[in-house]
């Protein structure tokens, strides 16, 4: 046999073959090129915008819009990666094939990859294929994206928000529901586990829809005023509550998809409930298929781990000097008061924004260029924010979660505040729950700490809040926070809600805490509602209930609740009784009521008061009603009063203080 002749025939052979894939590689990249259409939704202003971090409706550009070009229905996929050097679309559309569907880069050193691929409709799942900084090959989902996957998975799905709203109502007039001068009473809810299909089964949760049929007329039912979601944006690990986010854009799919959620936030306007939104601008998680590291570099945290690594959380710092950063947060923010009429945003974590030193010793941080601790870059972002949302939606609020003596939270930016609305009072929240964990008899030797909220409370407009946090990690529920047996742990618990109510601020309460949760707060399971056949809960539920009706019923509690005139005390002269009496205000005198506290478990009779300007009063309120599981023994059916100056309007009222317990008179 001749070696060499074979030899050749098989050079041959392998050159046809060569020759085939050649062949075969260049129809396969003319049919890509057909496939994914030069195509931009953006324009110079845009781009020029988006870089200054002043374009603050990006959702209207990025992340996938179903479209016609040319009368041929499909895609358009736009996304920043501007250390990339390739960047295409993979799903199921194409087979989850890495190659075959490429994003154009703009020559306009925006860092933009866009592209149109036709007969991609809504419903496919998809990542961005991406070639980063040297060589690293990565496959993301889409941070503009309004739809994913179900958690485990971690693909984008094409999808729009467009819905037929019915709210038009409450739209017209929410700028009375969330005026400063109205009732705020807020019930914050962790979606998952308010209530579930299986109580014992964490991986099954009831959809949008079941949700909206048993939470809108529970809330109403309650009379809060409005609802807070903890974080719905879409996110991979329960355990982090939503507060480790990956989608900025999107309600998480565990309960349904986008439009299951508006119609939730609908049926809740239609119900005159306000829906505030728990949005985390503070840090991200590094989950591979999220914002970490996106296109092989530092894109969106900062590179400086001084600045860019979170300690406590174990999680990414978004580098709020880059002007794309801050146009893509802004952006998120009024994507939901613009997408899904959300009614405020509840801010979380802005100490840790706010201050460089935030958890960290002093050699983990460096000053900024002034020798402070302020993160000057991150000061500016947040009263841009303010600024835009209550530009662009002024009947809003923005709420701050923060935690330090920073000044000026909720002052307006004109006068060198950061522009929140409100902020959690977490100082009333400490000092007031210290306060009633004392047994009584100590009480007495540390009303100052009861009253020293009101030192400091006109400094901002402040929300009170008894949130998820107090609930959680050997904290205890808040029954158990009481001091006493069964009953004085009851009527202590109903003593504290009505001095939080009759208390000048907006009010937040955490599902549970209404009807006495006994277990502490579990993401993985529903709440306690069998406890409400017992006649102790189902009365501490009556009796929150109750305070809510008074809340918004009584103008004097809420007309004033951030201003001077709105507060008074009236009686703090009787520590060794551990009796406290204030007085609310509202526009008109004839609106004022007076407040007592019995922080004891003593019952007072012909407790003597003075009190200015009425001689008529009567008890409208008493945190020891039957009603509520209290005794329902001490009450005041007729109030005696005397003059005691007729030409200053001097009165002594005798009333008689239930124990452990509070009367509100009118």
């Amino acid at each position: 046999m001749d070696k060499s002749k074979d030899s050749a025939n098989k050079n041959n052979v392998d050159n046809k073959a060569e020759l085939a894939n050649k062949k075969y590689e260049e129809v396969f990249f003319v049919d890509t090129q057909q496939a994914v259409w030069n195509y931009s939704l953006f324009t110079d202003d845009d781009i020029k915008n988006f870089q200054n971090g002043t374009h603050y409706r990006l959702y209207n550009l990025f992340g996938n819009k179903q479209m016609e070009v040319l009368g041929i229905a499909g895609t358009y996929f736009a996304v920043w990666a501007p250390n990339a050097t390739w960047v295409s679309v993979t799903g199921y559309f194409n087979d989850w094939n890495k190659t075959s569907h490429p994003l154009k880069v703009r020559l306009d050193n925006s860092g933009i990859w866009e592209g149109f691929i036709p007969n991609v409709h809504a419903g496919e799942a998809y990542k961005y294929h991406i070639h980063g900084f040297q060589g690293i090959k990565l496959d993301k989902g889409d941070p503009f994206a309004h739809f994913w996957e179900k958690r485990p998975y971690t693909a984008s799905i094409t999808w729009q928000t467009t819905f037929e709203w019915n709210d038009s109502e409450w739209m017209k007039i929410r700028a009375k529901h969330n005026n400063r001068n109205a009732p705020y009473s807020v019930y914050e809810v962790h979606l998952a586990s308010w209530m579930r299909p299986d109580k014992n089964n964490e991986e099954e949760y009831n959809t949008y829809q079941q949700i909206t049929e048993r939470l809108v007329p529970y809330v109403k039912e309650m009379g809060f005023t409005h609802v807070e979601f903890m974080p719905v944006m879409e996110h991979p690990f329960d355990g982090s509550w939503g507060y480790q986010g990956t989608g900025y854009f999107a309600p998480t799919s565990r309960f349904g998809n986008p439009q299951n959620f508006a119609a939730l936030v609908d049926a809740l306007h239609q119900a005159d409930i306000g829906v505030i939104l728990d949005w985390v601008p503070s840090h991200f998680p590094y989950d591979a298929h999220g914002l970490f590291m996106f296109d092989g570099t530092h894109t969106y945290e900062y590179a400086d781990m001084r600045k860019g690594y979170h300690p406590d959380w174990n999680s990414y710092i978004f580098n709020y000097k880059r002007g794309e950063v801050k146009s893509f947060l802004i952006s998120s923010a009024r994507f939901w008061c613009d997408q899904f009429h959300a009614d405020g945003l509840r801010v979380d974590a802005v100490s840790s924004m706010l201050r460089l030193d935030y958890s960290r010793n002093k050699s983990q941080w460096e000053p900024n260029e002034f020798g402070g601790n302020g993160n000057l870059e991150a000061i500016a972002f947040i009263k841009d924010l303010n600024e835009t949302l209550y530009r662009d939606f002024p009947e809003i609020q923005t709420i701050a979660e923060e935690a330090t003596d920073w000044p000026k939270i909720s002052k307006p930016t004109f006068e060198d505040g950061l522009g929140f609305g409100m902020k959690w009072m977490m100082g009333w929240m400490h000092d007031t729950l210290n306060y009633f964990k004392l047994d009584p008899v100590y009480r007495q030797f540390h009303q100052d700490k009861f009253t020293f909220s009101m030192m400091y409370f006109y400094d901002e407009s402040f929300m009170l809040p008894l949130s998820h946090d107090e609930v959680v990690h050997g904290k205890s529920p808040m029954i158990y926070k009481m001091p006493g047996d069964d009953w004085q742990k009851f009527a202590n618990l109903r003593l504290l809600y009505t001095y939080m109510f009759t208390h000048p601020g907006a009010k937040l309460l955490f599902m549970g805490n209404e009807f006495a949760a006994t277990n502490e707060w579990n993401y993985k399971s529903e709440l306690q509602w069998d406890l409400l056949q017992h006649v102790s809960h189902g009365g501490m539920k009556n009796c929150v209930q109750k305070l809510n009706e008074l809340y918004r019923q009584q103008p004097a509690l809420y007309e004033k609740q951030f201003e001077a005139d709105g507060f008074e005390w009236v009686d703090l002269n009787h520590r060794n009784e551990s009796v406290a009496v204030y007085k609310r205000k509202g526009m008109n005198e004839k609106d004022e009521v007076l407040v007592i506290l019995n922080m004891t478990p003593i019952v007072r009779y012909d407790w003597e008061i003075h009190a200015y300007g009425k001689e008529n009063w009567q008890e409208i309120f008493n945190s020891d009603s039957k009603d509520f599981w209290g005794t329902g023994d001490v009450y005041n059916t007729e109030i005696k009063a005397e003059k005691v100056n007729p030409k200053d309007k001097w009165y002594k009222l005798k009333v008689h203080l239930p124990p452990l317990a509070a009367i509100v008179l009118k």
